[in-house]
């Protein structure tokens, strides 16, 4: 017990993380209440149809496919602390000038609030990650990240339902007041961190897009990294597939209603909030390296289980222990890059790596739907744990290689 408390302690004393944390909430509150309350208006307005639905995905994607590199090339470039206030006040006028047209009567320009808050995190978000880098030290990166990870499960789990209550019981009007809200607030919390150093703002001389370049040959040259990016483009493969498809499952194979979905996500995120907690307590003792290669393991056995699964009890138990082991993963991977990345270079690297996973799975959902016209369910499932089992491939030199973690926390 005594050793778990210290990382705890010591990391709320770090007035940099403390106070990304806590404007990391205040923005999940705002994209959850967006997420979903403008999902539920957009299918009124337009009474279900899947084409306005679509529209939404795509405000919410596509920024990380157009705008993850250039952000974090930017990202790179600028003060973080500066990035973070700004992006974070731009998305709030944005939500001003979308109010404004509601009450004019142009419903549309709800897509412009996804778009525009989609589009800013690319720059904000990597500036985060910079400023974690240099202002905490290397061995409570991953109690760090376990502490997002848990923030994060909570929003998964009270996140919908707080959007869908907001828009059913205030409008969306009020449910995009919040939105905007929160972004101010977020950016209110960031002006109690101390200013930029004249260190931290990284623009060379060189052009943007020779520092954009850089970024992919950086990657490229850090092994552990080329592995990440692997991993990334398996774990997209599987995701996608198992997504749209999870829905049949519990239709054809366990043969209830599809209301029963629910259920099952509830189990999966209770227990992502029990497994981010376990990881804080284990955080300093296990290497980044070990806790991919247990998530990954789980998410294998616990794919290739809900293939050969027809009874509820055991689709649950197989969520359940992919819930509880996910953090894991998004806890190595994200302590993994902090830490075999040069300050210098966050921002691209994280725009490099993050596109190969959302690619990725993107492809796997537009194709999971013909997939299953061809295949049953049992393999398609099976197929997803096979990328998963294969992923784990990428993870064991890094086992093997322990000085991919000696890179400095700060650089100078």
């Amino acid at each position: 017990m005594s050793n778990a408390s210290p990382p705890r302690s010591s990391l709320f004393q770090n007035t940099y993380f403390r106070t990304i944390l806590l404007s990391g909430a205040l923005l999940q509150i705002g994209v959850w209440v967006r997420n979903f309350a403008i999902l539920l208006f957009v299918m009124d307005q337009t009474n279900n149809d899947p084409y306005a639905v679509s529209l939404i995905s795509v405000a919410q994607f596509g920024p990380i496919f157009l705008f993850s590199i250039i952000g974090g090339t930017f990202a790179d470039r600028w003060r973080p602390r500066k990035t973070m206030i700004i992006c974070d006040l731009l998305s709030a006028l944005s939500v001003g000038a979308v109010l404004l047209t509601l009450v004019l009567g142009t419903w549309k320009a709800v897509f412009f609030a996804t778009l525009i808050s989609a589009t800013l995190s690319q720059f904000s978000q990597p500036s985060g990650m910079k400023l974690l880098k240099l202002h905490v030290p290397g061995h409570e990166l991953q109690p760090a990240m376990a502490m997002f990870q848990t923030m994060m499960a909570v929003f998964m789990v009270i996140g919908p339902a707080l959007g869908t209550l907001l828009y059913q019981s205030f409008g969306i009007s009020s449910a995009i007041g919040v939105m905007g809200v929160s972004f101010v607030l977020s950016a209110v919390v960031l002006f109690q961190l101390p200013r930029d150093e004249d260190g931290q703002k990284n623009h060379t001389g060189e052009s943007f897009w020779t520092e954009f370049a850089a970024g992919f040959r950086y990657v490229w040259s850090k092994p552990s990294l080329r592995a990440l990016g692997a991993i990334f483009t398996c774990i997209g493969l599987a995701s996608g597939l198992i997504q749209p498809l999870f829905v049949f499952l519990v239709v054809e194979r366990l043969g209830l209603p599809k209301e029963y979905l629910q259920w099952l996500m509830m189990v999966n995120g209770a227990a992502m909030l029990i497994g981010g907690g376990a990881v804080m307590n284990v955080a300093k003792k296990v290497s980044p390296q070990m806790l991919i290669a247990a998530g990954l393991l789980i998410s294998a056995i616990g794919t290739f289980g809900n293939s050969l699964s027809t009874a509820l009890w055991a689709v649950m138990f197989f969520q359940f222990i992919n819930g509880l082991f996910f953090p894991c993963i998004h806890v190595g991977i994200n302590t993994l890059l902090l830490k075999t990345s040069d300050a210098a270079y966050i921002g691209r690297v994280n725009g490099v790596l993050t596109p190969l996973f959302m690619g990725t799975m993107v492809v796997s959902m537009s194709i999971a739907g013909w997939l299953k016209s061809l295949y049953s369910l049992p393999l398609l499932f099976g197929g997803a744990g096979l990328l998963f089992a294969v992923s784990i491939l990428f993870v064991l030199p890094m086992l093997r290689r322990k000085e991919v973690l000696a890179a400095p926390s700060q650089k100078a």
